[in-house]
């Protein structure tokens, strides 16, 4: 297919881009997917596929009554999202959280956009703004979006760039693992989707090795910022595990390397402390650090990890890195459609308008989608109530966040309307709110979708409605 003006243009072959193409697509209107590896590659990416996951490999928590992630999840799957039927496809054991097969996934995605036939895929740099020809233009270039279209978004819209940067964690062969320290078990041994209660490694600590770990942390040479990166902020939702440790002794085993739920079957006891990996492909061979991401140098990562019980011979099938996220001030810049209120044929999705997570750019990658495809169609696309997961982010980065203090934001219910009192004036138990508002929720989107709810459930769990 020929890139035509009848065709809406999506930039960016991301976990968003992919979801908006998808979107686009199902609703009968062609598309040009726009992706500029392997042409260009960039500083995280390791291969050319399509909705590659460059850190993480968890779409985080699969509860839908009990977490706003979990709610996010389910919420799209009802949107018809590409993203998480292929992510439920290549699922891991995680314990309470979808984590997936990283190249399963990403490969499910490329097969599935390269075979649908109003999606032409282009590889290639979209070098500055797009052509004035293409009238209608989503942008989900996502957190390493390429300099010239930087500076171009940032010339057009004359507002400062910001961005924040996000630390990859280390990944360990499981075999090299020493399983006389370390066991399997989730905490509470809660099971999730694909798990048992049992699906992560935990490495116990007593407070000797816990401080003498800390003191190495904070010792490490950390890897060196250019002059213009120095005054970037991190996010606080993945900061690098030695900024966390340099703001107090306790502040990793309250965070990342907290014990509770845990039980160390050599002690019966609750360790000091706990390092917990998780799996990272279909076949069982590779883990993750959980909330380790880093920016120390190479050499220091190999010496000081191996300092942790069970881990001290190792092998690291990818040590920890950095990379820079870019993102724009949504609240200020875009509608309630997240077009570009200066230039309204560029719509944003994704990473770049502010959200944090996969899920979260995911989202609004179908959000974005389906907005385009409907004004293409000449139709009208209310957006979702905002007593949805979806409704909520949306509304937060359209307007509903302070432009003056904008920071990425992960989906949670504070974005939520709270629920009304009762007929006695009463609120609900805390326990009770957060089901609550998830059925409010989901009744709400089917509603706006125009399609019975299915009942998940007590558990929340996707599988108690299967």
């Amino acid at each position: 297919m020929t890139a035509t003006q009848k065709a809406i243009h999506v930039v960016g072959g991301g976990l968003a881009g992919s979801e908006a193409a998808w979107q686009i697509a199902r609703r009968g209107v062609q598309v040009v997917l726009h992706e500029m590896r392997p042409t260009r590659g960039t500083e995280a990416h390791q291969t050319d596929g399509l909705a590659e996951l460059v850190c993480s490999n968890s779409f985080r928590s699969d509860d839908a009554l009990n977490n706003a992630v979990g709610l996010l999840h389910e919420e799209m799957r009802r949107c018809e999202s590409l993203i998480l039927r292929c992510g439920d496809a290549h699922k891991l054991p995680a314990g309470g959280a979808l984590a997936v097969d990283r190249d399963g996934f990403s490969a499910a995605v490329t097969a599935a956009l390269e075979t649908e036939p109003l999606i032409a895929i282009e590889r290639g740099e979209v070098e500055g703004l797009p052509p004035a020809d293409w009238d209608s233009v989503i942008l989900a270039t996502g957190p390493l979006t390429s300099p010239a279209l930087a500076e171009a978004i940032g010339s057009l819209t004359g507002e400062a760039q910001l961005a924040f940067f996000d630390a990859i964690a280390p990944i360990v062969y499981r075999e090299t693992i020493d399983f006389s320290k370390a066991w399997m078990q989730s905490r509470y041994d809660k099971p999730g989707p694909g798990g048992s209660g049992k699906d992560y490694v935990s490495c116990p600590f007593t407070k000797e090795e816990y401080e003498a770990f800390v003191a190495a942390l904070l010792a490490g040479e950390t890897t060196d910022f250019k002059d213009w990166e120095k005054n970037t902020p991190y996010f606080e939702g993945c900061l690098p595990i030695e900024v966390m440790a340099s703001r107090g002794i306790d502040t990793l085993r309250y965070g990342p390397m907290k014990p509770v739920g845990l039980t160390d079957p050599r002690t019966g006891r609750q360790p000091y402390a706990v390092l917990q990996l998780r799996q990272d492909n279909a076949l069982g061979t590779l883990y993750n650090l959980v909330g380790f991401q880093t920016k120390l140098k190479y050499g220091e990562q190999s010496a000081v990890f191996r300092m942790i019980p069970g881990l001290e011979t190792a092998g690291f099938a990818r040590l920890g890195g950095l990379h820079r996220n870019t993102f724009i001030n949504a609240p200020r810049l875009l509608d309630g459609e997240l077009r570009l209120k200066l230039q309204p044929r560029l719509r944003f999705a994704g990473q770049i308008t502010g959200v944090e997570g996969y899920v979260e750019s995911a989202a609004v990658g179908i959000l974005a989608g389906r907005f385009a495809a409907a004004e293409h169609l000449g139709e009208v696309q209310t957006p979702p109530p905002p007593t949805t997961a979806l409704g909520a982010l949306l509304g937060h980065i359209t307007g509903g966040a302070d432009a003056e203090t904008f920071q990425p934001m992960n989906i949670n219910f504070g974005l939520l309307p709270p629920l009304p009192a009762g007929a006695d004036g009463k609120k609900l138990k805390k326990r009770e709110r957060k089901p609550a508002m998830a059925r409010r929720a989901l009744s709400d989107l089917e509603a706006w979708l125009g399609g019975p709810a299915p009942d998940l459930g007590r558990s929340g769990n996707r599988q108690a409605a299967e």
